[in-house]
């Protein structure tokens, strides 16, 4: 069984910043990706940062290029995000992705967490 577990979030005020942990756990035969993205209240869910695992290439929404930075460990299976200079834009529901190979039947997964908060607001 494959586990994904998010850690995370919180009130911060426009200009600080927070970090929004990631890890998968269990029988895994290989991780090919994992990134964060975000939902905010009446919007559709959006790629915040992803990191494929074979190319080590990253994805940035442009709306947070510059601000944002996704740190993997490879061993660890976690994927972190970084998130500076944060605005009341960036407020939403933000989730954690993988997608996974499980070490037992070998099956495709894609994963996703329960969603951490993030408010910023003064």
């Amino acid at each position: 069984q494959v586990q994904l577990v998010e850690s995370g979030g919180g009130l911060v005020q426009p200009g600080g910043s927070l970090r929004l942990s990631c890890v998968v756990s269990g029988s895994i035969f290989s991780v090919n990706a994992m990134g964060w993205y975000r939902q905010a209240p009446g919007k559709q869910r959006e790629l915040v940062a992803t990191v494929t695992t074979t190319t080590r290439k990253e994805d940035f929404a442009d709306s947070v290029k510059g601000r944002f930075a996704i740190t993997r460990d490879y061993t660890k299976n976690t994927a972190d995000l970084q998130m500076n200079n944060l605005k009341p834009e960036d407020t939403a529901v933000y989730y954690c992705n993988a997608r996974v190979v499980d070490g037992t039947a070998y099956q495709f997964h894609e994963l996703w967490g329960q969603g951490t908060l993030v408010t910023v607001s003064s």
